[in-house]
């Protein structure tokens, strides 16, 4: 739950408030008495109140984050923190698929039921994140040599 509130907030103590949020929230409804698959119903819980959160505090477009440098991804030398900046720096439509995919686990039904988009798009957006990915890391592994 975390990580899918991290995704769309980008900032881990409104993430920590989202997740504490979800579950008073289910407790005060009793809607966690209707769950069929877990996972993605908290997931999807999780995911509602962070855009609504993202929403409220919104005044104007939020700017894209900029890339790392060149020197700080030298200075990191971790490919690993590498990958995790690139990912953050994809559009939002494809970087919250991704994580919910390679860090969470989660199927491509289970992030269409999260998402509220259809499991087709949800696959497409998927692809589409990993080559962005693969170019924009293989444009830093090229500065690097």
């Amino acid at each position: 739950m975390f990580q899918v509130a991290y995704s769309v907030l980008r900032n881990a103590h409104d993430a920590e408030e989202v997740v504490q949020d979800t579950f008073l929230k289910l407790h005060r409804t009793g809607a966690w008495r209707g769950m069929v698959d877990e996972r993605a119903f908290l997931a999807r819980a999780a995911w509602r109140l962070a855009v609504d959160r993202r929403r409220g505090r919104r005044l104007g477009v939020v700017p894209e984050m900029a890339a790392p440098s060149h020197e700080q991804a030298m200075i990191d030398g971790d490919l690993h923190g590498l990958v995790h900046q690139l990912m953050d720096a994809l559009p939002e439509e494809f970087r919250l698929p991704l994580a919910l995919a390679a860090v969470e686990e989660m199927t491509s039904v289970e992030i269409a039921a999260v998402m509220g988009i259809p499991e087709g798009t949800v696959r497409t957006r998927i692809l589409r994140a990993r080559r962005l990915l693969k170019e924009k890391l293989e444009q830093r592994l090229e500065r690097r040599s």
